[in-house]
This record gives C-alpha cells, structure tokens and sequence, in this order.
C-alpha cells in the first residue's frame, strides 16, 4: 500500500507520520509538496498537524486553497483514503470534505498532552484493527480544537456513525472533565459518510511505538494497511 504524506508551509507533523508509516508500519511512503496536483499512484493521504501558512486568519483557511487540495478532493472522491490529523482534519473542514468547523478551545489556551479517546465505530477503514469502545490514549497538541457543527448536522453524524472517536476519561466515560477543549458531544475525530475521509484531533503518529508511551495510535494506520472497509 502506498502512502503520501503532504507539506504545507507550517506543517510540522509531516515526518512523524512519515516516520510512523515508513519505519512502524514499514510502508512505501513519499512526501507531497503543497503544490503538487497529481497522486495517482497514491492509496492513502496524509494532512499532518502543524502550522499550516502560521494558521493566519482560521486554521486551515489558507491551506485549503492550496493547488494539493484539488487533488486530494479527487483522491477522496475516487473512495480512496485520506486521513486528517490535528491541522489536517482543520484543513480537511475548510475545504468541505468533513462537515462542521473548529474553534478556539474553551480555555483559549494551546493543550498539549495525553487525553482518552473511545473508538466509537470500529468498522471503518481507520479503525477495524481496534474493538468497539476500546479506549485508546494518544497525546492532542492543539490551540483550536473545539469542534462545533449545528444540530441538525449532528444529528447527521450520529445517524449515519460518523463519530468515530470521542474523548472519555481512562474507564471509557463520557464528561466535561474528560473534554480537553470544548467540543461538542466529546467529538474527537469524524468521518465522511462514504468513510473513506477520517479528520481526528488527536496524533496517533505521537503514540505509535512504546518508546513513546503508548502504542494506541498504531491502529489507525494498521487499520489503514488492512484494507478493510
């Protein structure tokens, strides 16, 4: 299977998940320049976190209109994978491939360690390496992820098993306390409805080998290489 990785100006993640894919997951990898318009060749997708273009104006907004957004649109329309991690599902949201939009979190402060998340849908492409309600701990490093849509889209979501991660505490509870920023209904990563497109706060890359103090994130792109869907 083979992966791509995109570098906006900013991005800052992009060698983690390079990382994670070429030396974990033992995968053929490339990085995609933000200028490129052609991944043909390419199965999965890759928005890493960081900064993209230093996050002027909203988080994603300028990154959205990079020529690679084009393609990536394609690619996702074709059903293959792409996957949106921190500023990549911020991104992912501004281009209207995810529904819904990010804002400061509740504590208008940066949030940077471990939370819990739970597997919600474990029948995605993303997740079928995890059982369902499993909890997962993987680290958020995140100033904007306090995700909002109106009611009528979440309902949408929750028809349609499109929340596929929430953050709960270490027994899998849902609550406030457990909510590192404010989203709405403890949402920490969601799908498109064909769920070929996962956008996900937390950085499974920051917690795919034990050296990092947790293996949880590995799933995702085990999950990924597995191909089930």
């Amino acid at each position: 299977m083979k992966f791509g990785v995109v570098v906006f100006p900013g991005s800052n993640c992009d060698q983690d998940c390079f990382h994670a894919i070429d030396k974990v997951l033992k995968q053929p990898v490339r990085y995609v320049w933000h200028k490129e318009l052609d991944l043909s060749g390419l199965d999965a997708v890759v928005l890493p976190g960081g900064f993209s273009y230093g996050d002027y104006l909203r988080t994603g907004a300028i990154a959205r209109f990079s020529p690679i957004m084009q393609a990536v649109g394609r690619h996702a329309q074709e059903g293959k994978l792409v996957l949106g991690i921190c500023n990549g599902f911020q991104i992912l949201l501004e281009a209207g491939l995810l529904p819904g939009a990010m804002l400061r979190n509740r504590s208008l402060r940066f949030v940077c360690r471990y939370v819990h998340l739970r597997a919600e849908n474990a029948q995605t492409a993303f997740t079928n390496k995890y059982a369902p309600g499993q909890v997962l701990r993987i680290p958020v490093a995140h100033g904007e992820g306090n995700y909002t849509i109106d009611p009528e889209g979440l309902g949408e979501l929750k028809k349609n098993n499109q929340i596929i991660f929430r953050y709960c505490d270490a027994q899998g509870a849902l609550g406030n306390g457990a909510n590192p920023n404010g989203s709405v209904d403890n949402i920490a990563g969601i799908c498109n409805a064909q769920g070929n497109v996962l956008g996900m706060m937390p950085h499974p890359e920051r917690s795919s080998e034990a050296c990092m103090g947790s293996t949880d994130g590995l799933g995702v792109f085990q999950s990924v290489l597995a191909g089930r869907r």
